[in-house]
């Protein structure tokens, strides 16, 4: 449903537009109490804000953890299926999340893929048909002074031929 309506409105708006409203409105992402704050035009850079509202405080007054994780999750794999395009499939395979400190004011995530890191990518993904790409991200305060906690993430990618083709072998 989502790749339906996204490929609609790719007519009328720029995919960056998409990208962060289509975030922003959906009611899975909304309950995370993220939002999309930033999404460069070529998708390569996004930012996440998670606000400290009544929605995501803990018992304690601190963002609940659970919102801080779920924040993250989905970011890294719509990044790179928008960045890749249709020929890859792309996967959340694995993720962990390391809490530092409590977070009681509002929190930040950077999610960044360099020009290269996507041509290394899909060189990779023609050599080998499919790998695991591990990102490690951190939730900070604005000015990234102080980390609340760490994210790795796994994502799985691979060429959609070999995928369809592998799927088929079970």
């Amino acid at each position: 449903m989502y790749a339906t309506i996204s490929n609609f409105l790719k007519k009328y708006l720029k995919q960056s537009t998409i990208f962060k409203y289509g975030f922003n409105i959906s009611p899975m992402y909304r309950r995370s109490t993220g939002r999309i704050n930033y999404i460069s035009e070529d998708l390569l850079e996004a930012q996440v804000k998670i606000p400290i509202t009544y929605k995501n405080k803990n018992y304690v007054g601190s963002i609940f953890g659970g919102s801080l994780f779920s924040a993250t999750d989905p970011v890294f794999m719509i990044q790179l299926m928008n960045i890749l395009g249709n020929d890859y499939v792309v996967w959340d395979k694995e993720a962990s999340i390391k809490f530092k400190r409590p977070v009681k004011q509002d929190a930040y995530v950077d999610f960044i893929f360099s020009e290269d890191e996507i041509k290394q990518i899909q060189e990779q993904v023609k050599d080998e048909q499919e790998i695991d790409l591990i990102k490690e991200i951190k939730i900070t305060n604005k000015d990234e002074s102080v980390v609340f906690a760490e994210v790795s993430k796994t994502i799985y990618i691979a060429d959609k031929t070999y995928y369809k083709n592998k799927r088929k072998k079970k």
